[in-house]
């Protein structure tokens, strides 16, 4: 049986509704939102990693998620991904053997999604929505491991933010040129039919190598955005600590 956070959002997305229902779902997401700024406001720069949640320890990605978040995390950034298991655990697990900080945004999902044990930080939301949009707001580059359906979707948003000029140029790294290749076929193709322009394929990195991928990472964030991973202070005043 679906958990009531799913009926909710298929209730909400099936049309019109009472308006004081629609008011209530609003109020309740606008609290998620405002949950999210207060415990990720000083998690520091973080880069989001996305990817396969189907992914054991035994495999090749796995073991490659585990050398991308200790890359990472010696750069000095906090590493944020979806909090479930596959790469969501592999990463974080990479970024605790050398010390790092990771956060791990769960979501609620009708087959309960448990966060992996390598989590400073973690933080469950009931839509798909809120979460994307944290994921995205506290981080200044975005690394896409293979991965199904929703790793698609978080790499075309967060894609198409950039694109559209909503955020900065952060760096996009796809990681996994076999898995990937049709994909990158794919957007070849979309420069041919002329449905995006031949410059936005240098809004993606993709690579096989975690080194390139971070020594892109440094390099974009540091020499094109000048970025400083100084700790925020909290503020007595908002009950902050």
């Amino acid at each position: 049986m679906a958990t009531p956070s799913v009926n909710e959002d298929h209730f909400f997305l099936e049309g019109p509704a009472r308006r004081d229902i629609e008011f209530l779902y609003v109020f309740r997401v606008a609290a998620q939102f405002i949950k999210g700024f207060r415990k990720l406001h000083f998690v520091g720069p973080c880069v989001t990693v996305f990817g396969s949640a189907r992914f054991d320890e035994g495999h090749h990605y796995y073991q490659k998620g585990v050398e991308m978040g200790a890359a990472l995390s010696k750069l000095g950034f906090t590493i944020m991904t979806g909090g479930g298991p596959g790469i969501m655990e592999a990463v974080p697990r990479g970024a605790k053997s050398v010390g790092g900080k990771t956060i791990g945004c769960n979501i609620i999902l009708p087959e309960e999604q448990a966060s992996n044990p390598y989590l400073d930080v973690v933080i469950t939301f009931r839509h798909f929505f809120v979460r994307k949009v944290l994921l995205i707001k506290y981080s200044y580059a975005f690394v896409v491991m293979p991965g199904g359906a929703g790793t698609l979707d978080e790499l075309f948003e967060t894609l198409t933010l950039v694109q559209t000029g909503k955020i900065k140029e952060f760096p996009i790294v796809v990681f996994g040129k076999d898995y990937w290749k049709s994909l990158q076929d794919m957007l070849h193709a979309m420069v041919e039919e002329k449905t995006i322009s031949k410059a936005d394929l240098h809004l993606i990195l993709f690579t096989d190598s975690v080194e390139e991928a971070a020594a892109h990472i440094e390099r974009v964030t540091g020499k094109k955005f000048g970025l400083v991973k100084k700790p925020k202070k909290a503020s007595w005043l908002l009950g902050e600590r």
